[in-house]
């Protein structure tokens, strides 16, 4: 027997039925890749069977501190999308900025005639009505949340952003409990797409040596 919805699910549910569907939409998923994990790669290969078309870049975020340079970190997520190896899902970089606001008007500019959902995990729901033209921002994209272990969506959080106009979507995706914080400190190697390897130990990144032999 299916588990009865909370109540912040529960109030995420009238939203989806408020989504304008006549125009095609893209998925936007903007990260630190600080590195980029397996559950980045899970959430990527998600994406494309919910969304004709994934947009993905490398952001700085104003609210941490990176370890990599972002060139190099693009240069891992690019490695990640190259792997992946679907037309569908799209390394844009163009869009990386600190301000979610600023990347949907680049990515208005670049795809006028779409719509847009911006995904987030849900450890971010809270923080989003602080962001930069908050209102502005969820006005102009749906906001696709995905579940992240250990960050339970809050009903209130939900609340505030659906007060400020919001459209909420909870994506039906299932990530592996990775963090990019947890690799580094932990040196998880299992964690890390292989992909990744040879620029990880070429650019001395994050610590990791090559295996033992």
């Amino acid at each position: 027997m299916a588990a009865a919805p909370d109540a912040a699910t529960t109030a995420i549910t009238p939203a989806l039925t408020m989504t304008d569907r006549t125009m095609p939409e893209i998925a936007l998923l903007g990260t630190s890749a600080d590195p980029p994990t397996m559950g980045h790669q899970a959430l990527l290969e998600g994406l494309l069977q919910h969304f004709a078309k994934v947009a993905t870049w490398a952001s700085d975020n104003p609210m941490k501190s990176h370890n990599a340079d972002l060139d190099q970190r693009c240069d891992l997520l690019k490695t990640l999308v190259e792997s992946i190896a679907n037309p569908r899902l799209q390394l844009a970089q163009d869009l990386s900025s600190p301000f979610a606001i600023s990347t949907l008007g680049q990515a208005g500019e670049r795809w006028p005639d779409c719509r847009f959902c911006f995904v987030v995990g849900s450890d971010l729901i809270p923080q989003i009505p602080t962001w930069k033209d908050a209102q502005q921002l969820v006005n102009r994209c749906v906001l696709g949340i995905v579940p992240r272990e250990g960050w339970p969506l809050e009903e209130g959080a939900v609340e505030n952003l659906q007060q400020l106009g919001a459209s909420l979507r909870l994506l039906p995706l299932t990530i592996p409990a990775t963090a990019s914080s947890h690799v580094r400190q932990t040196q998880q190697r299992q964690q890390v797409p292989k992909c990744l390897w040879p620029l990880l130990l070429k650019h001395n990144l994050y610590g990791f040596t090559a295996p033992n032999p």
